[in-house]
């Protein structure tokens, strides 16, 4: 009989060579699929890493697209820590940029550094309300936060594509469905050749971590995240809690969004959000909820589909193959995470007198 078995803690030590292995098992299962292609595997997975870090251009766009990956991640862990499972980011992401947006063209001759303060708060209000109204059916009603969040993606979108064809729509845009450009005072000023929104992201790693580890509401959340009866028993005001914990999910999403509309799309669109709210529940997890790890995974998964766009044109693969080497290289690291958490044992049935089988 083949039983899964939970295991206990593991030396740190044990679990880096499982997601070692996985790297490598998927390298080699990579390989195998580059093969098929007639390419030379090593020259596939230089480039991939050439085309992420190669030159200064390429890093920088490495750590644009790891910039909303990290700020997004960080919203979710939030979230995960309650074992609230937050699969909303998209939305809250566009409905962070949505009312960022809103200000910076009703206000475009605001000051700058006014109007880039206001339109962060604004990106938090509207990530932290968009998430804010699943909190508030689960602490009420129990509803499946999973499937309310997930729905509210697809509401946040279609009011944007509402925007942008509708009232938004510029009509200087000789037809085109195109909502107006921000002036310039809404755009984040560049620090170091990249918008500021990295001083940002690394900012709130460190607000993270330290609202984790070394404040009241930070073990609130955790305790509740283990047990709703323990957090009960020590007096932990639960729907508060809720409340706060995925009120700020949101709001860490929503400046994502208000960064990507400001300083890297200079609009807002349908596109803002570019699926990093579905990626962000990846890199959260494979971080295991840690604000510095979650910068590490990110700035790696960034890489990943940076150099996966440099080896689509450098070697001619379509883009569904160069998909699927994400895809394989993710599944495996994945993987990982179960054998880091159980074991396989293999156990002979016990047979009874009269031949019964019993485990």
């Amino acid at each position: 009989m083949l039983r899964i078995v939970k295991r206990g803690e593991m030396p740190r030590s044990t679990t880096a060579a499982i997601k070692l292995a996985a790297i490598i098992l998927a390298l080699i299962c990579s390989a195998g699929l580059i093969l098929s292609m007639n390419l030379n595997p090593l020259e596939v997975f230089s480039s991939l890493v050439k085309g992420a870090f190669g030159t200064e251009y390429r890093i920088k766009e490495t750590i644009i697209k790891a910039i909303p990956l990290i700020i997004t991640s960080l919203g979710i862990a939030i979230a995960f820590k309650m074992q609230f499972w937050n699969i909303g980011g998209e939305g809250q992401i566009a409905m962070g940029a949505f009312l960022a947006s809103w200000l910076a063209l009703s206000f475009p001759t605001l000051a700058r550094p006014v109007l880039l303060l206001l339109m962060i708060i604004a990106g938090m209000v509207g990530g932290g309300l968009w998430a804010f109204i699943p909190a508030f059916f689960r602490a009420h009603w129990k509803t499946n936060e999973t499937i309310v969040t997930l729905m509210m993606n697809y509401i946040a979108l279609k009011y944007i594509t509402y925007l942008q064809y509708g009232p938004w729509k510029d009509p200087r845009s000789l037809g085109f469905p195109k909502i107006p450009n921000f002036s310039v005072n809404a755009i984040l000023p560049n620090l170091g050749g990249i918008h500021l929104g990295w001083v940002i992201a690394l900012l709130l790693i460190a607000v993270v971590y330290v609202f984790f580890n070394h404040t009241k509401k930070g073990y609130e959340i955790s305790v509740l995240g283990e047990s709703e009866n323990t957090a009960q028993y020590a007096g932990i005001d639960i729907k508060k809690t809720i409340y706060t914990a995925v009120f700020f999910s949101g709001a860490l999403c929503g400046v994502a969004g208000m960064i990507q509309a400001s300083a890297v799309s200079n609009t807002l669109s349908v596109e803002i959000s570019g699926g990093y709210g579905y990626t962000a529940i990846i890199t959260t997890w494979l971080a295991n909820l840690h604000p510095p790890l979650i910068l590490i995974v990110s700035v790696l998964f960034a890489a990943l589909i940076q150099g996966g766009s440099f080896i689509q044109t450098a070697f001619g693969i379509p883009q569904a193959a160069a998909s699927l080497l994400q895809g394989m290289i993710l599944f495996f690291v994945l993987g990982s995470e179960f054998f880091t958490r159980y074991t396989l044992v293999w156990s002979k049935p016990h047979v009874r007198e009269g031949g019964h089988h019993h485990d």
